[in-house]
């Protein structure tokens, strides 16, 4: 695997040494880099590494993420000196056009993963919701049957005391007047009825 003269990863690239500045020595030097010209390639680095990173930065606004783009373009532009064409621009715009379009794609694919992550929430939401409330219902299902099981094991007179005075929402007073029977019998039933229910759902 291609890697960068070791030169070029020890230093920072805002603490480089000054280095040429011409276009002309700028265009010489990254000529000579695609010959291998290791020394070449460093002097080039000093002379354009913050030019470089401050675009980085400016694109990307996170220094880290700059730097790991900075060196990336600059392994680019070793392995690929060759490609550089001085009759289409400058070497500093060569540069300058690797490490721009490397710090786009990388916000690109940042916001593309977030757009992924939140259409996956927006997805997983009304089925998470759907699951809660179909989780909520079987209970509901669940619990009904119980209850009507639990219901099976009374007497038909604490079944029919119990279901007018909470299913019709009679009071005691009514419901012995419904059935026709002393009011201390229907409570005695609906009290009997309640604590049966207890053991059973229990």
């Amino acid at each position: 695997m291609a890697t960068l003269p070791a030169s070029t990863v020890l230093r920072p690239a805002l603490a480089v040494r000054p280095g040429p500045g011409d276009d002309e020595d700028l265009a010489d030097l990254l000529q000579r880099s695609a010959g291998a010209d290791r020394h070449a390639f460093t002097r080039l680095y000093d002379a354009t590494a913050p030019r470089v990173l401050g675009l980085a930065i400016r694109v990307l606004r996170d220094h880290a993420q700059a730097e790991e783009v900075v060196q990336d373009t600059y392994l680019h532009a070793w392995t690929h000196a060759a490609r550089f064409d001085p009759a289409r621009g400058t070497a500093i715009a060569w540069l300058l056009m690797i490490v721009h379009g490397r710090a786009v794609g990388r916000v690109r694919s940042a916001e593309a993963r977030r757009r992924r992550e939140a259409g996956f929430e927006q997805l997983t939401a009304p089925t998470r919701a759907a699951g809660d409330a179909t989780s909520e219902a079987a209970v509901e299902v669940l619990e009904a049957s119980r209850l009507r099981t639990a219901l099976g094991t009374l007497s038909p007179g604490q079944q029919e005391a119990l279901g007018l005075a909470y299913d019709v929402g009679l009071s005691h007073a009514e419901v012995a007047a419904r059935l026709g029977l002393p009011l201390g019998t229907v409570k005695a039933r609906i009290r009997s009825g309640l604590r049966r229910l207890a053991l059973v759902l229990a």
